[in-house]
């Protein structure tokens, strides 16, 4: 058997164990273990320990369990409940209102997280009761908080672009800092979105009632104004000392993480509950995660010991005699396709390295080409069959939410994506502008 059919085989084993329902790390690492002694014997399995010990020294992934922690305790201390009333309060008389602060929410929980997961989990236990209490429409409820908790792999801090350095071996602080203005013309074009939407139909978003605002004085609306501060004085900390180089990624990444208990402790809402809950939770995130980087460096070392890599790139360049930009095109709808599939995580770990070095090959600015593969991740959080924040969403929305619902609610939200997409790929200086001019400072 070819080594190119050998590397179909493992691919399509793989996808077929997902459909049947069997955990990622779990089919990720069979098809490693299974290919790697069929095709090298007993010393197939230096592979795995290999992995094992690469991934020891990833010192990177030392932020992981820093800013899931981070994340939780603004969750569990309800801080970031403050927010969202802030963001009632002054955006609720539009309509759509409480639509466009939970985005602005997301925003700023992405800014002291940097994985979708926690913004899934603040989106779905404060903004969907009250949006649902509000008579808002459910696709337009499913697809803002899936929408917007997609930001936090875009926006820094993002775990994604984290591991994405440590592939490509690019500084995390230029990556960071080219992630933050697509971040934000993402969020941008949500907002537009919602506007035209509800703007063209009231009912989809009713906004708040004249007694209600009338309720509400100033000088409470300027009371809750002081909780959006919070996020900025966390984010700040964590991020001036290191991209001023006083402190390492690591390092960093602890200081965020005492600054938000510091915040929860000052509030009074740091309780011997929160601390367990949120221990718990970040032990649980960690540990899957670790699992499947962990298959994934295994799977990808029997992919690049088949040689698969400099087969691909010959293909696409010699065998098929693409330019470059059609290359490069091929391969984002190869990471959308892959990504209906594969946990962004385990498509980074695996594929990524293939890629890179392919886009290296081209020419391609690798910062740049960081911030697409990073944008494709937010979509395969969207897109069926087996998008991350789909389940996520059917397990903590109430019954009526249906996997339809749920399905159907994202389709306005990926184009949005695509869009963004698309203009970072034209304009390239949308992500680029930001660690240029920091670095010329």
């Amino acid at each position: 058997m070819s080594y190119e059919l050998i590397a179909i085989l493992m691919f399509s084993t793989m996808l077929l164990m997902m459909i049947t329902g069997q955990l990622v790390f779990g089919a990720i690492g069979f098809v490693a273990v299974v290919a790697a002694l069929s095709l090298w014997g007993t010393g197939g399995s230096d592979m795995g320990f290999s992995s094992v010990m690469k991934l020891m020294k990833w010192n990177s992934l030392l932020t992981l369990p820093m800013f899931v922690f981070m994340g939780y305790v603004m969750s569990e201390s309800r801080l970031a409940e403050d927010l969202y009333k802030m963001f009632h309060v002054w955006f609720g008389p539009l309509p759509g209102g409480l639509a466009i602060g939970t985005i602005l929410l997301m925003v700023m929980i992405s800014a002291m997280n940097g994985l979708s997961v926690a913004g899934m989990a603040i989106g779905a236990t404060i903004a969907l009761p009250e949006l649902v209490r509000r008579n808002y429409d459910k696709l337009m409820i499913s697809g803002v908080i899936q929408g917007g908790s997609s930001l936090g792999i875009l926006i820094p801090p993002s775990v994604v672009l984290v591991l994405f350095a440590q592939i490509a071996k690019q500084p995390v602080s230029q990556l960071w800092m080219a992630g933050l203005m697509p971040g934000l013309l993402m969020a941008t074009l949500f907002i537009l979105y919602i506007v035209i939407r509800c703007w063209k139909n009231p009912e989809l978003a009713p906004k708040m009632s004249a007694e209600e605002r009338a309720a509400i004085t100033w000088a409470e609306r300027f009371r809750l104004l002081r909780a959006g501060f919070l996020p900025v004085f966390i984010f700040a900390a964590m991020m001036i000392p290191f991209i001023k180089g006083w402190t390492s990624l690591t390092e960093s990444s602890v200081i965020g993480a005492l600054t938000a208990v510091l915040a929860a402790v000052i509030k009074g809402r740091f309780t011997k509950e929160v601390f367990e809950v949120s221990t718990r939770s970040t032990l649980a995130i960690t540990t899957m995660f670790m699992l499947i980087i962990m298959a994934a460096l295994s799977f990808g070392a029997v992919f690049d010991g088949l040689g698969a890599g400099r087969a691909i790139e010959n293909f696409f360049i010699r065998d098929l005699g693409l330019t470059a930009w059609e290359v490069l095109i091929l391969m984002q709808l190869s990471f959308l396709v892959m990504g209906m599939f594969l946990d962004d995580t385990a498509m980074l770990v695996i594929v990524a390295p293939i890629y890179v070095g392919l886009a290296k090959a081209l020419g391609f600015d690798m910062i740049w080409y960081g911030i697409l593969y990073t944008i494709t991740c937010q979509i395969a959080y969207l897109t069926p069959p087996f998008g991350y924040n789909l389940f996520l969403m059917r397990a903590m929305a109430p019954d009526d939410f249906t996997l339809p619902v749920i399905y159907r609610s994202v389709v306005p939200f990926v184009a949005v994506m695509l869009l963004t997409l698309v203009l970072v790929m034209i304009f390239p200086d949308i992500a680029l502008w930001l660690p240029r001019e920091v670095l010329s400072l």
